[in-house]
């Protein structure tokens, strides 16, 4: 028997959940019930949470949402979510998986007039058929790229011998001359976030939103262990800084931010240069993911781009989004 929920807040679905999307048996961290807690915690506070749960035998599909106005749902995700997706507990069952997001589609079309979904990477297929198939006119557009590596066993002195020469001849030069002391925590303390929002305010970086949503998963991941939080300093000056946490085989680079006054000795990059060593000599990481955003010195340290894709679908027994499905649609095939 197939049976749909909606939670109305993260709490409400945490106490359906129990433990099966805590830590211990979720190895993605951006399919985590704190991580999707947390997220609207600080970032959503204001916004109703939707939350859908869909049900068959063992098999189960959650989808976290937000309603940021009347009659609009988007994805409970933003700048800081490297992907966006259904969650799936139970056995991998692509026909059983679409039928459950598929039911979650017909509830939302009762009191829904648009959908959007970002970002979204592998679940595009499935969500664009299972809303279709409920009823919903939807459209698809690739928006961005998400930068990642695959080491394939490779030590670090392996992989930065296949980097481009222009980087490793940076790397060279402004290591010779360096008086940029390099380090790398695994815990995290109130001086250490000094530090770090002291270089985030100096950087070329807008002013950091949600700088209570950074510290927060910044704290959980000290207590995890799968910190890794990285400074260069001039003296006892930070000056530059970068975020990342390591865990079951794969390092996650969050954020990252230099002081502007020192763009000419590239700390960044020396720090940069140092995380990658660490995460690959002594973390053994199997994947570095850069994150989301096409930024052009991504493609210097990685190797591979994926696809970032927004998901918009319209309920067309709604008069009010004809004109904008169809401006959506041909923006897309423009696009």
């Amino acid at each position: 028997m197939l049976v749909a929920r909606e939670y109305r807040s993260v709490m409400e679905a945490r106490q359906a959940l129990g433990d099966a999307l805590d830590r211990a048996a979720m190895s993605s961290l951006f399919e985590r019930i704190e991580w999707f807690e947390s997220l609207h915690a600080h970032c959503f506070a204001t916004t109703e949470a939707r939350i859908f749960q869909a049900l068959e035998g063992e098999h189960q599909a959650w989808l976290f949402l937000v309603a940021p106005k009347a009659g609009r749902v988007s994805a409970l995700a933003n700048w800081y979510s490297f992907d966006w997706g259904p969650v799936f507990l139970g056995p991998p069952d692509w026909t059983v998986r679409r039928r459950l997001v598929e039911v979650i589609a017909q509830n939302l079309l009762k009191d829904s007039a648009q959908v959007d979904l970002y970002p979204v990477t592998e679940a595009s297929d499935l969500l664009l058929e299972a809303f279709r198939r409920a009823g919903w006119f939807g459209v698809r557009r690739p928006m961005g790229g998400r930068h990642i590596l695959d080491l394939n066993g490779r030590s670090f002195e392996q992989y930065w011998a296949q980097r481009p020469g222009r980087l490793r001849t940076l790397i060279s030069r402004k290591g010779r001359a360096s008086r940029f002391t390099l380090s790398i925590s695994d815990r995290l303390t109130d001086a250490l976030w000094r530090d770090y929002v002291a270089v985030h305010g100096r950087s070329w970086k807008q002013p950091e939103a949600n700088l209570s949503f950074l510290r927060a998963l910044a704290e959980r991941e000290s207590a995890a262990g799968t910190l890794r939080l990285g400074f260069a300093r001039l003296e006892e000056q930070p000056v530059a800084t970068q975020m990342w946490t390591v865990e079951n085989g794969t390092a996650l680079i969050h954020k990252l931010a230099h002081d502007q006054a020192f763009d000419g000795a590239s700390p960044g990059s020396l720090l940069s240069h140092a995380m990658f060593a660490q995460a690959i000599d002594r973390d053994h990481v199997a994947t570095i993911d850069y994150g989301t955003g096409d930024n052009g010195y991504k493609t210097d340290w990685m190797e591979r781009r994926e696809t970032l894709y927004r998901l918009d679908f319209f309920n067309p027994r709604r008069a009010s989004v004809w004109l904008p499905a169809a401006r959506t649609a041909i923006s897309a095939l423009v696009g």
